[in-house]
């Protein structure tokens, strides 16, 4: 659960800065006229992490066990490949994202309503897309189809919440620090997702050694244990892993999360080398 509140509270506070800066600008430019095209193409992008996540759902339900797990899998690895970019890419676009997204909005207002719509829509999309397709990972990683979504929508209530406070300019945050511990944190994440995406394909047959477990400490730590239930809701851990699981996981997290953490501390290399303190007050 805690794992989602995380990936739920990240990708929906990156969505709430984007839109706190859209409709900040037309405010503060005094275009309050244009704001229903950028409301419209915000509505139409929640309307497709809907029905993408609907789809992921129930078309899945019609699949054999082998296309289920090979599904599952496929799609556990595009996710994880997803939030490594996108955290390496907030991490390196943060510190400009308010003067990019003013110079896009320019742009479409000199093109049209239109523009205007495609620009909200692209902004707010991929951060609902990627979250939709990681939330249903998860639920098929731990089989519970409650509290992953509980735990997502308790982390995008929050992030809407603290979207708010930016707008009103009630709340400072820096943004390079906060970007930098959520993002390690979802590295872990995004590790286990990755070995139960593993599983998944060696399940489906897809690649070898399903019955090669490395280790297997089902006694120590049960499944159905609450401490069990809670370690695989938050880092997808499994305690009787095969020997292709233990591997991929390793030689994803150290890598990964090394070159994360080094870069975000090297001077110069990004938004955490300068604190990014944001506040944006309504007009």
């Amino acid at each position: 659960m805690f794992g989602n509140y995380l990936i739920g509270l990240r990708e929906g506070l990156e969505a709430s800065l984007v839109v706190c800066i859209l409709i900040a600008y037309l405010v503060k430019t005094g275009r309050r006229d244009r704001l229903a095209p950028v409301w419209a193409g915000i509505a139409a992008a929640v309307l497709l992490s809907l029905a993408f996540g609907a789809v992921l759902q129930y078309g899945s339900t019609q699949l054999t066990f082998e296309a289920q797990e090979a599904l599952g899998g496929s799609l556990s690895i595009v996710a994880v490949g997803l939030v490594t970019w996108m955290v390496f890419w907030m991490r390196r676009t943060a510190r400009h994202l308010k003067a990019e997204l003013h110079g896009k909005l320019d742009a479409a207002l000199a093109m049209g309503t239109f523009a205007l719509v495609v620009t909200a829509f692209l902004a707010v999309g991929r951060e609902g897309l990627e979250t939709a397709l990681f939330i249903w990972t998860a639920v098929q990683a731990t089989s519970d189809g409650v509290r992953p979504l509980v735990g997502a929508l308790l982390g995008l209530a929050t992030s809407v919440v603290l979207g708010w406070l930016f707008y009103r300019g009630a709340l400072k945050i820096n943004l390079a620090r906060f970007f930098t511990w959520t993002g390690a944190m979802l590295v872990v994440v995004a590790a286990g997702v990755l070995a139960y995406g593993v599983h998944d394909l060696q399940e489906a047959g897809w690649l070898p050694g399903l019955h090669d477990q490395l280790f297997d400490i089902s006694g120590t730590i049960p499944k159905d244990s609450w401490y069990g239930t809670l370690l695989k809701g938050v880092f997808n851990f499994q305690p009787d892993p095969t020997v292709l699981q233990v591997a991929v996981w390793t030689v994803y997290l150290a890598p990964t999360l090394v070159l994360f953490l080094r870069r975000s501390s090297t001077p110069g290399s990004g938004p955490a080398a300068k604190p990014v303190t944001t506040a944006t007050k309504a007009a």
